[in-house]
């Protein structure tokens, strides 16, 4: 019997500078939007609502910026993550340009890093995707690092190469859409809350208060939605003789819960503009209850724009543990086993006119 299905990419396979057209390009569309409010339960008015959205200055509603990282992500993974052990972080995430419904997506990444473990067993490749729409024009680029299985624990490898990796986005680097006015345009009533940027101070903490329990259905939806093919996610054959003995709940997976339960406290952080780092630090599956809370690290001004500033956030995802306590990591920077996810971004706001 002949098998002509594509294996993925081992460790060995990457090299430096190495480019990669990811296939499948895909159309997003209202049937998307729908499904990932389904999946998600986000209640953010510029996504939610064509006639807010055009208020500000839109064409129509754009489609979840977590939506439009999470297509992007999945075409990359075919030929990134398929044989991965674990997606271990993110860095220097830029939302560059609005996707509305209709527009078609693709991707393509350039190897940046490769850094074999001391088992020989794995090593760390480190890529930068890039999304774009049918005019070829980016709307996204972001830099992750995954952990890979080698097909020959002996195979001889390259130099290692580790990237240095920016802490943060500058604020002057965002991208906030052009033609829109946030000041005067914005209405308070319709987006559920009346904080503004200039009503949020660098330290705050907010408990977001809110529970969404994770079922298998939704999760393995949520995968095939974004065309994630890697195993670990969907495949119980295999992955019920792996080390957790079931599947692993997608990351993007918490991210979008997490995001979506932040409407609490900050429903008028309308858009993701960039990402500045992101950290799995334990499973989730099927079964838990995830919670959230949110750390104000900065706020910076946009150049040009007096309509609209930027918090730079920090979002912490727990399971089965509510946050009133912010749970976090200790001295020594180990993360307690029901804390999930340390995402940092940078979030646009309205400012006061």
């Amino acid at each position: 019997m002949t098998q002509k299905t594509a294996s993925g990419n081992f460790f060995e396979d990457f090299k430096i500078g190495q480019q990669l057209a990811h296939a499948t390009p895909r159309t997003l569309t209202e049937g998307d939007r729908a499904l990932y409010t389904a999946l998600y339960g986000s209640r953010f008015a510029l996504q939610s609502g064509d006639g807010f959205a055009r208020h500000l200055g839109f064409r129509q509603s754009p489609i979840d910026d977590l939506l439009v990282f999470h297509t992007v992500f999945g075409k990359s993974v075919p030929d990134i993550s398929l044989n991965a052990v674990a997606n271990l972080g993110y860095a220097e995430g830029r939302f560059l340009k609005p996707v509305y419904p209709g527009e078609m997506l693709s991707a393509s990444s350039e190897v940046i890093g490769l850094k074999e473990n001391s088992n020989k067993e794995t090593g760390v490749v480190y890529v930068r995707t890039h999304g774009r729409n049918a005019a070829g024009e980016q709307v996204l680029s972001y830099i992750r690092w995954v952990m890979v299985r080698k097909r020959d624990a002996g195979a001889r490898v390259g130099e290692t190469v580790v990237p240095k990796l920016a802490a943060c986005v500058s604020p002057a680097d965002l991208a906030p859409p052009h033609g829109t006015d946030y000041a005067t345009l914005f209405d308070t009533t319709l987006s559920g809350s009346p904080h503004r940027w200039d009503d949020y101070s660098t330290g705050e903490k907010i408990d977001h208060v809110d529970g969404m329990t994770v079922e298998e259905a939704e999760h393995m939806l949520a995968t095939r939605l974004y065309q994630n093919t890697a195993r670990v996610h969907f495949n119980q054959y295999t992955e019920g003789k792996g080390r957790f003995g079931r599947r692993l709940i997608y990351g993007g997976h918490v991210i979008s819960l997490a995001r979506a339960l932040s409407f609490n406290g900050l429903a008028n952080a309308v858009s993701i503009a960039a990402i500045n780092g992101g950290r799995h630090v334990n499973p989730l599956f099927a079964g838990d209850t995830v919670f959230a809370w949110s750390e104000v690290l900065d706020k910076a001004e946009i150049p040009h724009r007096r309509d609209v500033g930027a918090l730079r956030l920090r979002l912490v995802a727990t399971k089965n543990r509510i946050c009133a306590d912010f749970p976090d990591k200790d001295e020594s920077g180990k993360y307690p086993a029901d804390v999930i996810l340390d995402f940092d971004y940078w979030a646009l706001l309205p400012r006061k006119l």
